[in-house]
């Protein structure tokens, strides 16, 4: 029996134990023609998170001193909104940077790269939470007609609009490469919203009179960031409960696997995504006798890497009528 492993720059620990007495054989191959972005996605877009982190930061300062002073419940719910997107772009770039220090205690054999997932879980967390809490009061103020100051709306919502546009610009090459950098930018994204729907409210409020209209663009900001935090929650879930990679078919990979000259049957497939930008998988493959193993693992690994953007993959490789996988009972 031959293992061979093909992967990046990292080395991780198979899945299965195979019996001693067999030979190993290893092969290393890299490309530059991949179905999507692989390695470390996170860690890429750093600077551009820092950026918008700074710039949230202090705008969010800026924003709930004004919505205190307006008494408007929209800008105070946008306010609390630019907060998340505070923590969420903060456990962003902090995932990116834990994420790329060495493991010293030689106990976790994928690095810290799942960081990134649980920093994306905190944004959905976070999400929510400033959805329902806004809900919550806008259902309590509800018969109130408190004064608005739109003029204070006006100002910090088009300040807002403008943050959120140059943060939105700064993240959207990377929204489709990385979970943490995406979930940051769905915060933006959602908070952008609040910024025109504090603006609409503002001139609403002004055209006709009524506080009403603070409370309606209040509740529209609460249901989009709750809708926004469980499309993102299910995409977080997706890789913690390791199902296969979006946009690969496991039955398309095995019928390519064992269309593999020399390669008679294929089983124990197993593909996940461990973190944004890296699909890792594993495989066993029975060959025909006198097959070179070599040549096998060869194809077998640009058919993972080419087609699917699976570059780090276990190949462990069985002679027909020679050695019987010892399969788990699970």
């Amino acid at each position: 029996m031959g293992v061979g492993h093909a992967h990046g720059s990292h080395a991780h620990s198979s899945g299965h134990a195979h019996s001693s007495g067999h030979a190993h054989s290893s092969g290393h191959a890299h490309s530059s023609v991949h179905a999507r972005p692989t390695g470390h996605a996170g860690a890429r877009y750093r600077v551009r998170l820092a950026c918008a982190f700074v710039l949230t930061a202090v705008f969010f300062v800026v924003e709930l001193v004004a919505g205190l002073i307006s008494g408007s419940l929209a800008l105070l719910s946008d306010a609390g909104h630019m907060a998340a997107d505070v923590v969420a772009l903060g456990a962003a770039l902090a995932a990116t940077v834990i994420a790329s220090r060495p493991d010293r205690s030689g106990r976790r054999t994928f690095g810290h790269y799942r960081v990134e997932i649980f920093a994306s879980g905190l944004a959905v967390l976070i999400m929510s939470g400033m959805g329902v809490y806004v809900l919550v009061e806008a259902f309590r103020r509800l018969g109130s007609d408190a004064p608005v100051a739109t003029g204070t709306m006006l100002l910090v919502g088009g300040l807002g609009l403008v943050v959120n546009i140059i943060s939105l610009l700064l993240l959207r090459s990377g929204s489709s490469e990385s979970l943490a950098v995406r979930g940051a930018y769905l915060e933006v994204m959602a908070d952008a919203a609040g910024s025109v729907g504090v603006i609409a409210a503002a001139l609403l409020i002004r055209a006709t009179g009524s506080t009403v209209w603070d409370l309606v663009v209040a509740v529209a900001i609460a249901v989009f960031i709750v809708v926004r935090a469980v499309m993102l929650g299910r995409q977080v879930v997706t890789v913690l409960a390791q199902h296969a990679p979006a946009g690969v078919d496991p039955a398309a990979v095995e019928s390519e696997l064992a269309s593999v000259r020399g390669v008679e049957e294929v089983h124990d497939l197993h593909l996940w995504t461990l973190t944004s930008g890296m699909d890792v998988g594993t495989v066993h493959l029975v060959t025909a006798p006198g097959v070179p193993h070599s040549g096998v693992l060869d194809e077998v690994r640009r058919v993972l890497r080419e087609g699917h953007g699976i570059e780090h993959a276990t190949v462990q490789l069985e002679t027909a009528g020679v050695v019987e996988c010892r399969q788990p009972g699970w």
